[in-house]
């Protein structure tokens, strides 16, 4: 497809390979393997000596398709689809890193992701120092002559702060480092982290990317020198692959994603500025909010403020859970993106096998509670939080 198309054009029609069938819609490519005309090429696909695909760990039209079409909204050279965004992480960090690097992760970051860098990878001999989301100086003051990669969320999960790609981009790149940013939140419809300096961008397809909570998926994105030479080896061989079935409803996802964030982040905006209005609210977390203390930095590097709203509720967990417990339309589940509004408790859930520490020095209260707004009557969304508040 044409560069010049915009998002909403490339969600709907970028990567699409189509058989001698001619389908409209994608095809699924439900197989494990692929045929070949003889020996000599069989023994070419399996080498890398020819294009064509070979096994379904590693290579599948269908993936394929989701591959190209992420790539095309992102803006990058190439794309690896994985099994979850989890494992998305763990295939950089896998294919990048060796015993006795070092990592810079911002402290503001998912819960399996602190667990991945600090527990997980150490006991490889990976280093890994958490700072500050939002204070370069600390990205800098943290440089060892081993740092390898800098890793950051933006907006982070779950108190929405914003960290400054392009300067965190500019230490890593004087320190020989590469920078990662995980996308999830804003997704290319609101964000294109590489544009700012980024190296590689991460997503959890399981969010927003699909966008009705229906199946799980990861990628990775970058130059095709990262992707294919670095990161491809550690999938063709460890195997955290995405199904076929799971690529083809993410492709799905995206034919929508430039209309859903848009329609999602009009009604974040409109329940963050509601919330602040209400009693027993002692805080609201939302870029689009000109109390959000990096207001200024999400309107330079977004184009809208995203669909998570996080608050923190006067009177501690006992007081979240009672909002949330009032709930009765709000789904109370971990996960967001959906078109379904989801309310979890970050402090006891996605955040909770974390050290108390860990979650203090991220910012996680007994107090917060967070909104994943959806596509429902923001009337109603209020009506079903005003249950729960004083």
């Amino acid at each position: 497809m044409d560069k010049k198309h915009g998002i909403a054009t490339q969600g709907v029609r970028a990567g699409q390979l189509r058989t001698g069938f001619r389908e409209h819609s994608e095809a699924l490519f439900l197989t494990s393997s692929f045929v070949f005309e003889n020996a000599e090429q069989a023994a070419a696909h399996f080498m890398g000596e020819a294009d064509g695909f070979v096994y379904s760990r590693f290579s599948n039209p269908t993936v394929s398709m989701l591959q190209d079409r992420l790539a095309a909204l992102e803006g990058a050279e190439s794309c690896l689809a994985t099994a979850s965004g989890m494992s998305a992480i763990l295939a950089t960090a896998m294919g990048l890193l060796k015993s006795g690097d070092h990592v810079v992760c911002s402290k503001a970051v998912f819960g399996a992701t602190v667990q991945l860098f600090g527990n997980v990878l150490s006991r490889f001999g990976v280093q890994t120092t958490f700072v500050s989301a939002c204070d370069a100086t600390e990205w800098e003051k943290a440089v060892l002559p081993t740092t390898r990669l800098f890793f950051l969320e933006t907006p982070s999960n779950p108190l929405t702060e914003i960290s400054d790609i392009a300067a965190i981009s500019a230490i890593a790149h004087r320190s020989g480092a590469l920078l990662a940013v995980d996308n999830a939140f804003c997704t290319p419809a609101l964000q294109r982290p590489l544009e700012l300096g980024a190296d590689l961008v991460i997503h959890s397809a399981t969010k927003h990317l699909d966008g009705q909570g229906r199946v799980l998926g990861g990628a990775v994105l970058g130059t095709a020198q990262v992707i294919k030479e670095q990161l491809l080896p550690f999938l063709r061989t460890a195997g955290p692959s995405l199904s076929p079935f799971n690529a083809w409803v993410i492709l799905k996802g995206l034919e929508t994603l430039d209309l859903r964030m848009r329609a999602q982040s009009a009604a974040a905006l409109e329940l963050a500025r509601w919330l602040e209005q209400q009693k027993g609210i002692l805080r609201v977390h939302y870029p689009g909010l000109p109390s959000h203390p990096q207001h200024a930095l999400a309107e330079r590097q977004q184009s809208a403020g995203g669909a998570v709203v996080s608050f923190e509720v006067e009177g501690g967990r006992p007081a979240a859970w009672k909002l949330i417990d009032s709930t009765q339309l709000i789904s109370i589940t971990g996960n967001l993106g959906d078109v379904k509004t989801t309310i979890t408790h970050p402090a006891t859930t996605t955040h909770g096998r974390i050290s108390a520490q860990a979650r203090a020095a991220a910012g996680v209260t007994d107090g917060l509670v967070r909104l994943a707004v959806g596509l429902e009557s923001v009337a109603d969304l209020k009506e079903d939080l005003a249950r729960g508040l004083p």
